[in-house]
């Protein structure tokens, strides 16, 4: 049976600004990628967001980002990995005050843009972080990249990893996304998008910007709440995934 979890970063809106349809959203998800108030999100938000995740019975998952709401935590910072550690720590932590006062349980982690990708290729900064997460809460599950340093780093610990796939993003033929800074990064079509998630899914494989098939292994795929199109996509990836009879539930159920 092929089964699939559908994640989602929410829980960006900040202060007066709004992003995203979060609560919409969740209705086409299974796991919630919360903010934690270093690239997007605030401690009303994270509230808010935990509560609506309970609610619609989606696994909530802490989003530690790097401290840069101007570049929304998609630029590089340089950090030592100890840094990093106190710094995923920290927000792994405030996330989880939130979802213990409402009575959850924080399902997973799973880092946000630049330090993700960093995470991604850097052994020492995938080292730092999943240290971080094995030390809050060695039950976790760790959201990583697919064939990532990230994931090798968590399966070393003995933590529980969960390979990751994107929907919305081309890839190069190392298994990485192709950056964001470089055309092509992005798959705008939804059925395309679709399909390379269907792909990924049934046949292990996704294809390169370069045409190249490469091996892949998809237990969750993350779709972008903070687009134009983003409750649509949503609602258009559930209905096709069920279509193509694969089961949609979140990461460790039975």
């Amino acid at each position: 049976m092929n089964t699939i979890d559908i994640n989602c970063d929410l829980g960006e809106s900040f202060g007066n600004y709004t992003v995203g349809r979060d609560e919409e959203i969740l209705e086409f998800v299974t796991s919630a990628n919360i903010a934690c108030g270093f690239h997007a999100g605030d401690p009303t938000t994270m509230r808010k967001t935990v509560q609506l995740a309970l609610e619609k019975n989606v696994g909530i998952g802490a989003h530690p980002g790097f401290q840069d709401l101007l570049g929304f935590g998609r630029r590089n910072i340089e950090m030592s990995p100890s840094e990093v550690y106190d710094m995923v720590l920290y927000q792994i932590g405030a996330l989880s005050a939130f979802v213990k006062a409402e009575g959850g349980r924080l399902q997973h982690v799973k880092p946000h843009g630049a330090l993700y990708n960093m995470a991604a290729k850097d052994k020492n900064l995938a080292n730092a972080i999943a240290e971080a997460i094995y030390n809050v809460d060695s039950s976790l599950v760790l959201f990583g990249l697919a064939g990532s340093e990230l994931l090798k780093a968590g399966k070393e610990l003995g933590l529980m990893t969960a390979s990751e796939v994107f929907a919305d993003r081309t890839y190069q033929d190392d298994g990485s996304l192709t950056s964001r800074s470089e055309s092509h990064a992005l798959i705008t079509n939804h059925e395309e998008a679709v399909q390379q998630v269907i792909t990924m899914i049934k046949n292990r494989t996704v294809k390169s910007i370069r045409g190249i098939n490469i091996r892949i292994t998809a237990d969750t795929v993350c779709i972008h709440g903070d687009g134009k199109h983003a409750l649509q996509f949503a609602e258009y990836i559930h209905k096709a995934l069920i279509e193509a009879n694969i089961t949609i539930q979140k990461i460790g159920h039975a």
